[in-house]
Order: structure tokens, then C-alpha cells, then sequence
């Protein structure tokens, strides 16, 4: 752990003044996979809050982890809902095949297992992460393939060469203005500018244009599981629509296909790999 580095977040905050403690110790974890106790002393030193306050964050907060994790983190659904489709089982399963127990990670330092009281999906149960990535209807020989997804990549595509993957250009459905940014690129073609709002904070967020990537640039980190709500840049009106995603129930995000007509849906769940292409 650079020291120095922990500082730069911190002054990226404004010294915690105004942001409040948990975006740094996102950045934190987002940089090391956990919070190390060194960079949790100085985060109270900078920003003048007592230690004890810091690990009380830091430990009250599922999403936070004061021990090293592996390259992927799974974590299984245990609340009421997916408990009684299975749940329980669904866990062992995992222990069994990875030899490890919640909150353990395997030893060569590739996956850490985990429990959690609610992914937000209750009516898809059982559920499983791998990576912010949502499996419903987890069944025990499903473990398996879940498990070899997390160490070899989900949904591993080559852009070049995949033709299932394509550019789009999208348009707001409400005021027909393009929401194609030429001046930002991502994948080598022109992203997508929409803005987002998600836990009191509100920023721009571009997307790969090529159906089947899922690349993007954000203002603000959205942390994996969250529902944000998105908007056109131009008229300001919300992008929602009437369906739901298939994969975790979160509401889809709606953008007119230029040229070939139709619509492009992806889920507004961050992590949730949900999308449909509908073409007229």
C-alpha cells in the first residue's frame, strides 16, 4: 500500500469534509480489494475523525472488507426469499467445491466466498454474484459452471472479432436528440452520454456504443448492485421503460436505434450484464 496514494483520494474529496467518509473508503477498496489498517489510521488522521469511527464504518457496511479478497468475490443470497428456494444448499455447494467457508478466500488468492441478507432480486431466488454479475434460479449443478465462469471471465468477448458485438447509435425516446458523444470514445467508437443519479450523487456516464461490450466511464464510481436512474442529457426526462430485466427485476433503460429502427434495453442495475436489442 502506497501511504502517499491513500492521501491523493483523500484530497480527492476534499479531505472528507464534504463527501463524507464512505466515497474515500470506496476509492480505497476499489484500489486494494479491501481496507488496509494503515490506510484506515490515515483516513482519520486527514480527515480528523477518531479511528474508532472509521472501523465502525468500515466494518458496519457489507460492501467493505478489512481483510485481502481474492481476484473475484462471490457472494450468495441467504434472505428469507432465496433461504427458502435453497438458498442454504446453494451455499454449502459452493463451500464444498471451493473447500473454503464465508468470508474465506481460496488459496491461491483467486475467488473469496461471502454470504449476504439481500441482493434485491427476491422474486429470482435463489441469487448469486460473481463480480456485481447476477445468476437467478441458481441450482446446486450450476455451482460448477459459475465457479469456472469467476476464474476464466464472465462473458470473455474479443471486440475485434466477435460478431455478436456492433456498434449502435442511440437516441433519447423522448426528444429524438442523439445521445451519441463524438468527442469521448470507448472501444475505439463514439460512447453513449447519458447522466445518472444514485445515492444523492448525480453525473455523466458514457457507454460503449458496441452492443455486447460493457464498457464505461463514469464521474462517480457506482458501486456493483446499485439501481441507478438515468436521464437524457438534452431534454432531462428519465429513461425508464415498462419492462423489467430478466436476470435481477431492476428496471430496463430504454434508447432509440437510429437507422435500423427498434429499440436497445439495458439494465439500470450496475453489474447486471442484462441487455435486449428489439428491431423493427
Amino acid at each position: 500500500m502506497n501511504p502517499e496514494h491513500i492521501r491523493e483520494i483523500i484530497d480527492h474529496h476534499e479531505g472528507g469534509k464534504k463527501a463524507g467518509i464512505i466515497p474515500i473508503l470506496e476509492d480505497i477498496q476499489s484500489q486494494y480489494s479491501y481496507l488496509p489498517e494503515e490506510a484506515l489510521r490515515i483516513v482519520a488522521e486527514k480527515t480528523g475523525r477518531s479511528l474508532v469511527d472509521i472501523y465502525g464504518v468500515a466494518s458496519f457496511y457489507k460492501a467493505f472488507s478489512l481483510k485481502p479478497r481474492g481476484k473475484h468475490l462471490i457472494s450468495i443470497c441467504l434472505g428469507t426469499a432465496c433461504h427458502v428456494r435453497g438458498g442454504l444448499r446453494i451455499a454449502e455447494e459452493f463451500e464444498r467445491q471451493l473447500k473454503i467457508k464465508p468470508g474465506e478466500t481460496t488459496k491461491d488468492k483467486e475467488i473469496t466466498l461471502e454470504t449476504v441478507n439481500c441482493l434485491g432480486a427476491c422474486a429470482l431466488g435463489p441469487i448469486v454474484t460473481v463480480d456485481g454479475r447476477y445468476f437467478s434460479n441458481v441450482v446446486s449443478p450450476k455451482v460448477r459452471e459459475i465457479i469456472h465462469k469467476a476464474r476464466t471471465g464472465l462473458d470473455r468477448v474479443d471486440i475485434k472479432t466477435d460478431e455478436r458485438i456492433f456498434p449502435v447509435e442511440v437516441a433519447c425516446p423522448r426528444c429524438n436528440h442523439s445521445l451519441m458523444d463524438r468527442h469521448h470514445y470507448i472501444d475505439g467508437y463514439p460512447s453513449i452520454r447519458v447522466t445518472v443519479s444514485f445515492e444523492f450523487k448525480h453525473g455523466w456516464v458514457r457507454l460503449s456504443c458496441l452492443y455486447g461490450s460493457y464498457s464505461v466511464d463514469s464521474e462517480y464510481k457506482i458501486p456493483d448492485g446499485v439501481i441507478t436512474n438515468f436521464f437524457c442529457p438534452h431534454c432531462h426526462a428519465e429513461l425508464i421503460g415498462a419492462s423489467e430485466c430478466m436476470t435481477c427485476g431492476a428496471p430496463m433503460v430504454p434508447m432509440l436505434v437510429r437507422g435500423e429502427g427498434g429499440m436497445i434495453q439495458i439494465c439500470s442495475r450496475r453489474g447486471c450484464k442484462g441487455h435486449r436489442l428489439d428491431l423493427t
